[in-house]
């Protein structure tokens, strides 16, 4: 889609609803920072830059980023070159001996083969390929995402259509199956076709063994009552049915139009549930057991309700729950993540009892902490902040659901469980920021794997190079792939003995010699202090292609505070991959910084952000963005503009509105505006359950009055994951402000909004308001196709 020629604010109205704004004097050249003129590339080839540097154009220029590593049966099945020339391997462990699977040109020749026409890798996109050495089958993604199977001949066959789905859950022995008709559940004895109902009184509000319709299968067909796969879980023994009863009366419903619908010259409008955090009745879940091999005999069947609290549920999935050695396990989150609990019951009476609870003011934050089963230890295992840091707890009966035993200890945080040893003597766990002084001092959020002794002791670091450690341990322990870097070395992946961390083999080096060719500027790390002038804080600085340090650059943030999170690359593939390398070509300093608020540094760190998201880290990106322009004067703080994504986009409208002397301009896509209308899960986890007072507060319509810069809006129209409503409800509060607003609404665009016409407004809007140039001009205007006759009337 091309933009048209008119000036850029009048341009957006098009596509949106938006408001002209004066535009800049444009300069023909820039000014070094002595005042001289300086030749600089013309806006045409910085924009072909910015292309270039972009998503899989730019992944195109690297070798071996991510060897995208699987053990298989006896063996390890990776990658090396990239996506425009991949080869696949199988290592054999035993002899550590290699050999070539398959290959791009491989798979291409074999679509091309199926399909009878040339398939091009743009065509084909290609991913998740995957390798059984028993069947000797490759298994891939391709197209829209169909599955696809590669036999040893060479030839590939689809096996599954990309919007496949089992409706039905077939029992483990393969010879009953559950149905769903009509919000109930049904028992099919497949031999005979015998039925029995296991439910009878289901409704649409109230369901039995249906999840709440996301918009993506209401869209995907249609209708507001899409067919759903049934939820439930068989017992391993195949006797019981584990499912649960969804109940949507009183919640508030939201509603949607899809303008330009494929295939339709009418829009169509949808209602569907939405769990949202402003919403005072959300949807809930009961659990049930049901004897199915008891109502197959007797023609009848009982409900046997699991004897815990309903639950809120806090997105549009399925509760959490499972067997275990014959019993239910049920993980139970309280609204509001005040507390966590998980529950065995007996399938039989229902019977229940809580076997673990967490309980951290002041919430629960679920994306630093987490509970799972470990069975083969006699317990649970519990990743907790309950010391403000994020350490690993061994819970059995014999400690009680409050108590447990810590397996870690210390100012550093347990971020996964990779490993439980065969023996049970040991497990092995991914933490980050173990080792930040002396000796082989490293970056807090590079991470590492150790090997953890359940008895006690100290721990053994399998990872010990002072770099990031992405890592993966196969399933009996023995072997660890490890691909290491930082974002200023190369990725190294090697193969690691799984007891003692020692490197075996090495199994591919990255290389970006051929993106270097082109005159690309590699990121910068950048460590400085919060605006308390104490906390250090790290960011990321990304220059342009053909950098000149004689020259005034303005800057560029590209923010995403979200304290369940971290923004700041630590990989070295992860710092090539980011929007900011094409961002910067336009001619800007893109930063990225990690201010407090954020993850990864224990509770401490992330605590100013408790139900502080409008101004948490706003003025530890300022401070850093000062201290970052005080060790390089070409970068101009009176120019300053910021763009993100979702919470980045809540972010970057943020960034503007509350500091408009700094922020000038602002891309918001996507954006969270009013954290009542989101998810409920993200905004809660990190305001709990708020007061409308509190929501209010954080709220950008609340500040919108303080916009004096330029600030666009982007959405799309059937975001599935932050409502629409959010960007419109931000631009009708900037109009009722007496402010200016830009807006964009791209037409059956979801979350994600980057297309090719997003990025071309993205950096005009910078352009133009930022840089005080023109864009490039558009191609030229293509003749109109001829008038189609209508029906007389």
């Amino acid at each position: 889609m091309r933009a048209s020629t008119l000036p850029f604010a009048k341009s957006i109205s098009l596509v949106a609803l938006a408001w002209a704004v004066p535009m800049l004097t444009v300069t023909a050249e820039a000014r070094d920072t002595r005042g001289a003129a300086a030749a600089v590339p013309s806006i045409d080839a910085r924009y072909a830059d910015a292309e270039k540097y972009l998503g899989s154009a730019l992944g195109d220029l690297i070798d071996n980023a991510d060897v995208a590593p699987r053990f298989v049966e006896g063996g390890l099945f990776y990658r090396t070159g990239n996506r425009l020339e991949q080869h696949y391997h199988l290592l054999d462990l035993a002899s550590q001996q290699s050999r070539e699977i398959t290959s791009t040109a491989a798979l291409l020749a074999a679509l091309t083969a199926a399909k009878g026409a040339p398939v091009s890798i743009d065509d084909a996109r290609i991913a998740d390929v995957d390798y059984d050495p028993a069947q000797g089958e490759v298994r891939f993604r391709a197209f829209d995402g169909a599955l696809w199977s590669l036999d040893a001949a060479g030839k590939a066959l689809q096996v599954e259509a990309a919007d496949h789905r089992e409706m039905d859950l077939a029992s483990p022995d393969g010879k009953t199956k559950i149905v769903a008709r009509d919000f109930n559940l049904y028992a099919v004895d497949i031999a005979s076709g015998r039925e029995v109902a296991l439910t009878t009184d289901g409704t649409r509000e109230q369901p039995y063994g249906r999840s709440i319709p996301e918009l993506s299968d209401i869209l995907r067909e249609g209708t507001e009552e899409p067919a759903m796969p049934v939820s439930a879980q068989w017992s391993p023994d195949g006797r019981y049915l584990l499912s649960w009863r969804l109940d949507t009366r009183a919640v508030k419903k939201l509603s949607i139009t899809q303008q330009n619908p494929p295939g339709s010259f009418y829009p169509r409008s949808f209602s569907y549930v939405y769990p949202l955090a402003g919403a005072e009745k959300l949807p809930q879940a009961t659990r049930f057991v049901v004897d199915v091999r008891q109502a197959l005999r007797k023609g009848k069947a009982q409900i046997v309700p699991i004897q815990m609290p309903a639950e809120s549920l806090l997105y549009p999935a399925p509760p959490d729950m499972g067997w275990l050695d014959g019993k239910v396990r049920a993980l139970w989150t309280e609204r509001g993540y005040g507390q966590q609990a998980v529950y065995l019951a007996d399938p039989q009476t229902g019977a229940a009892r809580i076997v673990v609870h967490e309980a951290v003011k002041p919430v629960v934050t679920v994306t630093s902490s987490m509970i799972f089963p470990a069975p083969e230890l006699g317990g649970e295992l519990s990743i907790s902040e309950r010391t403000g840091w994020a350490q690993l707890y061994l819970v059995t009966p014999d400690l009680g659901p409050d108590g447990g035993k810590a397996l870690t200890t210390g100012a550093w945080e347990v971020l996964t469980v990779d490993n439980v040893a065969e023996d049970k003597a040991s497990l092995v766990v991914t933490g980050v920021g173990r080792e930040t002084s002396g000796e082989g001092a490293r970056n807090p959020y590079w991470r590492a794997l150790y090997r953890v002794p359940i008895a006690g002791g100290e721990l053994t670091e399998l990872t010990p190079e002072p770099l990031d450690h992405n890592a993966q341990v196969s399933p009996d322990g023995k072997w660890i792939v490890d691909q290491m870097s930082s974002p200023t070395t190369p990725t190294r992946a090697v193969l690691r003995e799984g007891a003692t961390g020692l490197i075996v083999k090495e199994l591919a080096r990255a290389d970006d010699s051929r993106l270097r060719g082109t005159g690309y500027t590699p990121p910068e790390p950048f460590k400085g202090v919060a605006a308390d002038g104490t906390t250090p804080i790290y960011g990321m600085i990304y220059r342009p292609a053909h950098f000149d340090p004689g020259r005034s650059y303005p800057v560029i943030d590209n923010v995403y505070t979200g304290p369940t999170t971290t923004d700041v690359p630590a990989t070295w593939s992860d710092a090539r991959r980011v929007a900011g390398n094409s961002v910067a070509q336009i001619g800007a300093i893109v930063v990225m910084i990690d201010g407090t608020g954020t993850s990864r540094r224990g509770q401490k760190f992330r605590l100013p952000a408790f139900q502080n998201l409008g101004e948490v880290g706003l003025d530890d990106h300022i401070a850093l963005i000062r201290q970052m322009a005080a060790k390089y004067p070409y970068m101009d703080v009176n120019r300053v503009g910021v763009f993100g994504g979702s919470a980045g986009g809540y972010d970057t409208a943020r960034f503007v509105l509350r500091r408009p002397d700094f922020f000038k301009v602002g891309v918001a896509s996507s954006g969270n505006h009013d954290l009542r209308l989101d998810k409920t899960w993200w905004p809660e986890v990190s305001m709990g359950y708020a007061d409308e007072a509190t929501w209010e507060r954080n709220s950008n319509m609340a500040v919108a009055g303080q916009l004096k810069g330029h600030l666009l809006l982007v959405h799309g129209d059937i975001d599935d994951n932050v409502p629409i409503t959010e960007s419109y409800r931000l631009a009708k509060a900037l109009m009722d402000a007496g402010r200016d607003v830009d807006l964009i609404v791209m037409p059956n665009a979801t979350h994600n909004v980057y297309r090719p016409f997003f990025w071309k407004k993205l950096r005009d809007y910078f352009t133009q308001y930022l840089l005080g140039e023109t864009p490039p001009a558009l191609g030229p205007v293509q003749p109109a196709k001829p008038a189609v006759a209508t029906a007389a009337h």
